[in-house]
């Protein structure tokens, strides 16, 4: 199957077995070995249908790759035409795909089908409306770990489709040093300063990314000194952010600032206007409301 027709944005290898192991689990909930007893009684086996899935409200589209998996997985005669494309824009109204095959499987493919695309398109639409707001400064959106199990690699593909950036996969891809370690760290390395512990981990890892949270501005100076890739402000206000781009700017303009903790709609674009380099917002996959979408059965 190639991918590359249902989107704008990279949907590869990773995300494929993601959504593979998904849709396995999804179908064997929905039929149980048994199947759709309903659709068994209510309709015959040779019917055909034609439906197309709308979208029922504006923003961008995405998991098509994935529902063309559902079908593929449920009926292979199903087949589907796609008009629009993950990372598109659609308007309220607007078809997103036409699906048409055996009209038991189409049933059975239908809530599958939905529960992907209103998830993925609700996360990516969210993420949209977050970089609309901090159009114009020079301030990134990235998502967190804040996933849903098993979700996590689609969630993500989700914010780059909606226009975001991906912050690390896991806790296997990229050193996030948070005040938990530092004072694990000091129980056991009492006389090893933070920005030290930073340079150690830089010797460890060479080629990896070094982030540290930090949550006053006092900690950020002692930071500095290690030269971590980026520093983490945690829930800081706009005028510390502020006092801490000054500081970065002033002896060590190599490093990126992250502004992270409670990030929403409202308050985003005065914290990008404190001129940080990256804003991480969890609420774009923990709380990013269902897309509407529907499936019109067609004449």
């Amino acid at each position: 199957m190639d991918y590359r027709r249902y989107t704008t944005n990279s949907f590869d290898r990773k995300e494929q077995e993601a959504a593979r192991a998904l849709i396995a689990l999804a179908i064997q909930e929905d039929l149980n070995d048994v199947g759709d007893i309903t659709s068994q009684l209510a309709i015959s086996e040779d019917e055909t249908a034609h439906v197309a899935i709308n979208a029922r409200q504006a923003g961008i589209v995405c998991g098509l790759p994935v529902a063309a998996m559902v079908l593929q997985e449920i009926d292979s005669s199903l087949n589907i035409d796609i008009e629009a494309r993950d990372g598109t824009a659609v308007e309220a109204g607007g078809t997103i795909a036409t699906v048409s095959g055996p009209t038991r499987e189409l049933l059975i493919a239908e809530r599958t089908v939905l529960n992907f695309l209103t998830h993925l398109s609700g996360i990516a639409s969210l993420t949209n409306r977050f970089v609309q707001e901090v159009a114009g400064t020079s301030a990134a959106i990235l998502d967190t770990r804040k996933t849903h199990p098993g979700f996590r690699l689609l969630e993500k593909y989700a914010v780059r489709c909606g226009g975001g950036q991906n912050h690390r996969t896991g806790l296997y891809d990229a050193v996030l040093i948070k005040d938990n370690h530092l004072a694990a760290r000091k129980k056991s390395h009492p006389e090893q300063s933070p920005a030290e512990f930073l340079q150690f981990a830089r010797k460890t890892c060479p080629d990896t990314i070094i982030e540290v949270e930090v949550d006053t501005l006092e900690q950020l100076q002692e930071m500095i000194p290690g030269n971590p890739d980026i520093i983490l402000l945690d829930n800081m206000s706009n005028d510390r952010l502020k006092q801490a781009v000054k500081t970065r700017d002033e002896q060590n303009p190599n490093i990126l600032l992250e502004a992270s903790g409670g990030v929403t709609l409202q308050t985003v674009r005065q914290i990008a206007l404190t001129n940080v380099d990256r804003i991480s917002v969890g609420s774009l996959t923990h709380s990013a409301a269902a897309f509407d979408i529907g499936f019109d059965w067609l004449e």
